[in-house]
């Protein structure tokens, strides 16, 4: 039997074997199978906000490490391009900035902000150049209001990933949604990333673990939605506590909905609330360590920080303490798959079938 078979059926699957949470050849290979054909958040659009701004970043630092950067043509239009000199590759843009090109601080090659090459010195006599290769390329770029999403291998549409969030959640002025560096914090979890996802996969562990969030959530009208490559848990607000105001074209009107909490494969968690989104990414680091980002953005100020999606740090610093935990037990000789709740773990059910399709 493959070490990658997840049942189709949640009743008679076993979890994901725990050589794939040890084995340091299977955290390297997901690099290509898994991470590079996803759909990656990379920021929204006020990192460049006016013509010629420039703003470098990588791409899953410590583990893809892809070096980009986001500019701003002189068309207005946001674009996403390698940060590597197509000559000997430098890093072209350093830091956040504001010019009317890219030019290579090494030897001058000159890039316009829309990545094609312009100029290089002492190459008059080099044959059929400049050729394509000489632009500057990059990943497929997204925008979902301002929020931008990078894929690094152009092979699979935003849509299959996107779309089911794009389309329940139509209804908010996503583009209103203003990041808050302020309110926003990393953190460093000694697991493996896929531990990390699996928790947040599945709503079982709440009246275990998250007392406070069981005090607002309704656990028994918690349910988990499947989709190609993304699920949604949708939390049940009771009685009295901070839900959203749906109207009649919402599919969830007449529900008191405190949190949306949708996940894309394999590793972004858009956690909405009434008064706007955490984007949590689980940025793989090694095989037994991850960094989370939690990234804050505020549509309405005066619901932050109540109802769901209160006290967050306390939320996580909870599932950190089980995840870690988790992280020990996997490298017991005496544990080496385990089963599902067929009513509770349909999240977690679908990330593996998804890892052992990618991995295959």
């Amino acid at each position: 039997m493959s070490l990658f078979n997840i049942d189709p059926d949640i009743a008679k699957a076993r979890t994901l074997h725990t050589s794939f949470y040890t084995d340091l050849a299977n955290f390297e290979a997901a690099k290509e199978k898994i991470f590079s054909p996803s759909w990656q958040f990379i920021g929204d659009t006020s990192l460049v906000p006016e013509t010629g701004s420039c703003h470098p970043f990588t791409v899953l630092p410590g583990y893809i490490d892809e070096p980009l950067f986001l500019t701003r043509s002189e068309d207005g239009k946001v674009r996403c391009l390698s940060n590597v000199c197509t000559h000997r590759g430098n890093i072209l843009v350093n830091e956040p900035c504001k010019s009317a090109h890219i030019r290579c601080r090494y030897h001058g090659r000159l890039f316009s902000l829309d990545g094609k090459f312009r100029s290089m010195p002492e190459f008059k006599e080099v044959e059929n150049f400049p050729g394509p290769d000489d632009d500057l390329h990059g990943p497929g770029l997204f925008q979902w209001g301002n929020l931008l999403f990078a894929n690094l291998s152009h092979k699979n549409a935003p849509e299959l990933y996107l779309g089911d969030m794009m389309d329940r959640l139509s209804f908010l002025p996503v583009e209103e949604f203003q990041f808050r560096p302020d309110l926003s914090v990393s953190y460093d979890v000694k697991a493996h990333w896929a531990l990390y996802c699996e928790n947040y996969l599945e709503g079982f562990h709440i009246p275990f673990v998250h007392a406070g969030l069981n005090a607002v959530i309704d656990y028994g009208n918690y349910t988990t939605e499947l989709f190609p490559m993304s699920n949604l848990q949708l939390g049940i607000a009771k009685e009295g506590e901070l839900c959203f105001d749906l109207t009649a074209s919402s599919p969830d009107y007449g529900k008191k909905v405190g949190a949306y909490y949708y996940w894309v494969f394999p590793n972004l968690m858009f956690n909405f609330y009434p008064w706007g989104l955490s984007v949590n990414i689980v940025e793989p680091r090694g095989l037994d360590k991850t960094n989370v980002q939690f990234l804050t953005y505020v549509w309405k100020e005066d619901l932050f920080n109540t109802g769901a999606g209160s006290d967050l740090n306390t939320v996580e610093m909870e599932d950190e303490e089980v995840v870690e935990a988790v992280q020990k037990g996997i490298r017991s000789r005496y544990y080496g798959h385990g089963r599902y709740s067929v009513t509770r773990e349909q999240g977690t059910h679908h990330f593996h079938q998804l890892i052992a399709q990618s991995m295959q």
